[in-house]
């Protein structure tokens, strides 16, 4: 493909701006060069020399003659050019309905083993902020004061993108950019979708999760300047802007993301080093949440062992750690159907304005529990996490003095509850869950046929499975609560008042 292709604007999906053209994932804005960029910079009392090889896999250089000869190979071509060993995988690819090239994926060359090693990417070939700052120090300053690891890697793509064919890492960021943080769904993730997109989440806690990342990114952006200020190893060799001049929050943004769909969270190696880009890993590995592979790291490689038997030509898969599916859309674009993890958050708050207030606050905190209590509900499991709720929400139902003080004099989580105040509690969770059912625009029969149409918008498919899924625990809850409140031994007894009971959320 040729840079220019890879520079060219397409229309934005941002939530920020929708209006605002939208560029590839790294492209550069500005080529305007400061005058002077130190090779010594002094910044709360730390000087930091220059490495002009910290950037550089080893054996090669930025002079232009002895640059890149690979500027024109593919990802497969470029890896094994400089030292990738043989492995047992190739890469195919599946065309997409948007109007973007196909997505490239890894699968099995030869039938595989589970213990097999699929592959081993040379740490020359693998991007970490010990390699791309020169310095492990700084890289764990940086990323335990007010950037992430994530901002670190995407501004140094951003800056080695604008390098063009000159960048030893120009056949890596090319495929970055054409997966344009897809996911194996063929989808971005929402962060990159418009405000009219994301209104297939409404009625889901997701898309304020969204909303949130986006902000959170920007605070990010903006502290941009502190990793050139911080870090003259990096710097001093890009003749350009600084960040927040050279680049525009939209390109940050699209940059932040992409990393983020790729980047790889490495075990039982140092802080700058545990979050890693590895070349044939994701997105181009597909995630499963109930797989048990994963990408580990040595002192030469990183290496991929597969956990189970694969036939020529199937997806390889690699465990994506224990998200829940809102996390895997946000993170990497698509939703897992069969994900053990999955899960809904509920809040319980004691009611503030309650006299007995400071007292219930104690016993919720001799039990574990906090004035503000956030509860998980695992799908399968919602049974066992309603049942883990309800004493917390007996709690804010008592309003006997004498009450109060059986409880705060007893051990363990008991309340009294009488007839009156058990179905008052269960009501409450009734109303709650029904509500929140509610706030969906549309019922599970009609998501169902959605998905059945096959030229559904492939953001409209993911962001509805995803609904669904929520109103499938939501639905386990609310028959889970009936069950309880027909168990109860009488049922012509009228829920109590509860002038303070707790807030759900």
């Amino acid at each position: 493909m040729d840079m220019a292709q890879l520079l060219s604007p397409r229309l934005s999906t941002s939530v920020a701006s929708p209006s605002q053209p939208r560029l590839s994932l790294f492209s550069p804005i500005s080529r305007r060069t400061l005058p002077f960029h130190p090779c010594f910079t002094r910044r709360r009392g730390l000087f930091l020399s220059c490495h002009a090889e910290a950037l550089v896999a080893p054996g090669s250089h930025r002079e232009e003659g002895s640059a890149h000869s690979s500027d024109h190979l593919d990802l497969s071509s470029w890896l094994h050019l400089n030292g990738l060993p043989p492995c047992k995988v190739e890469l195919k690819e599946k065309d997409c309905k948007d109007k973007h090239q196909p997505i490239r994926y890894v699968v099995a060359k030869e039938d595989l083993q589970a213990g097999d090693v699929a592959f081993s990417v040379p740490n020359s070939l693998v991007v970490t902020l010990d390699r791309v700052l020169g310095n492990e120090t700084v890289a764990e300053l940086l990323t335990t004061n007010k950037l992430s690891e994530l901002a670190c890697l995407a501004l140094y793509l951003m800056y080695e993108k604008k390098q063009g064919k000159k960048s030893f890492w120009y056949p890596f960021i090319k495929e970055l950019d054409r997966q344009r943080g897809r996911g194996q769904l063929a989808v971005e993730s929402p962060l990159l979708w418009s405000e009219s997109e994301l209104g297939y989440l409404e009625g889901s806690p997701t898309k304020a999760e969204v909303l949130e990342r986006d902000e959170g990114i920007k605070r990010e952006y903006d502290e941009l300047d502190t990793v050139w200020f911080m870090a003259g190893s990096l710097f001093k060799q890009y003749p350009f802007d600084i960040p927040t001049e050279a680049f525009p929050f939209e390109i940050f943004k699209q940059a932040f993301v992409a990393v983020q769909s790729c980047v790889v969270h490495l075990q039982k190696v140092s802080l700058a080093r545990r979050f890693a880009l590895v070349p044939m890993g994701p997105p181009l590995l597909a995630y499963k949440s109930n797989c048990k592979a994963m990408l580990t790291a040595t002192n030469e490689s990183v290496n991929l062992v597969v956990d189970r038997p694969y036939k020529a030509g199937e997806p390889i898969v690699v465990w994506c750690g224990p998200q829940p599916n809102s996390r895997l859309l946000i993170n990497y674009g698509f939703v897992d159907e069969d994900n053990p993890y999955d899960r809904l958050i509920i809040e319980a708050s004691l009611n503030t304005e309650d006299p007995q207030y400071q007292e219930k606050r104690m016993v919720a905190q001799r039990n574990g529990k906090v004035s503000v209590q956030t509860f998980q509900v695992y799908v399968g499991r919602e049974k066992e996490a309603i049942l883990d709720m309800l004493p917390y929400i007996r709690l804010g139902y008592i309003s006997d003095p004498a009450d109060m003080n059986s409880v705060i004099s007893s051990q363990g989580a008991t309340c009294p509850a009488s007839p009156c105040m058990e179905r008052a509690v269960l009501d409450q969770l009734i109303v709650y869950f029904a509500s929140r059912l509610a706030g969906y625009p549309t019922t599970l029969k009609e998501d169902e046929g959605l998905l059945a149409d096959d030229n559904l918008d492939p953001k409209r498919r993911v962001a509805t499975k995803l609904v669904m899924l929520e109103k499938k625990m939501l639905h386990a809850c609310l028959r889970a609560t009936n069950d309880l409140i027909n168990d109860l031994p009488d049922h012509t007894v009228s829920p109590c008042p509860a002038p303070y009971a707790p807030q759900l959320k």
